[in-house]
């Protein structure tokens, strides 16, 4: 988990409603399924099946181009099996090809080791700053076409759906 709090389920759904038309926050809410099943609009409302959320902010008003990420898998079953940087793959290429984001931050609770793993260590952040206040970690990355290709190569096995609600 980065620095979100867990939220009940309903909560989820509250306030990605509220996010639906906000132009500065995107939620992608996080599902298991099986990989040799083929999704389906209905498969979306199975909250059966809901894992975690996927999020960013674009609340830099010196740099409107920055994403801050976070990610929550808080069903345990599914950490440290790869499903977190997953997902921030999909998040990040579709901040970047999609709403234009030239960089990210991310803000991580110090005792996070697993999350600062995956942000380090899988997507190449680097540590900008430590906050003993808040006890809490920095890190950034820059978007490079080095970074779009990696994305892009990452994503490539995914398939968009298109969201509607009924």
């Amino acid at each position: 988990m980065t620095g979100s709090e867990p939220l009940s389920l309903d909560e989820e759904y509250a306030m990605q409603q509220s996010w639906r038309n906000d132009n500065d926050k995107c939620t992608f809410i996080v599902l298991s399924k099986d990989p040799n099943t083929e999704v389906k609009n209905s498969d979306l409302q199975d909250t059966n099946h809901m894992i975690g959320d996927v999020n960013f902010y674009l609340n830099n008003t010196d740099n409107p181009h920055e994403a801050e990420l976070e990610v929550m898998i808080a069903e345990q079953q599914y950490a440290g099996k790869g499903v977190a940087t997953e997902v921030l793959h999909l998040m990040m290429q579709y901040a970047v090809n999609d709403i234009g984001v030239d960089d990210f931050v991310v803000r991580i609770k110090d005792t996070n080791n697993a999350s600062v793993h995956i942000f380090e260590n899988k997507l190449g952040f680097k540590e900008t700053e430590r906050a003993p206040v808040f006890k809490e970690v920095t890190l950034r990355r820059s978007v490079c076409d080095d970074l779009k290709a990696s994305l892009n190569q990452w994503t490539s096995h995914a398939n968009r759906i298109k969201y509607a609600l009924e």
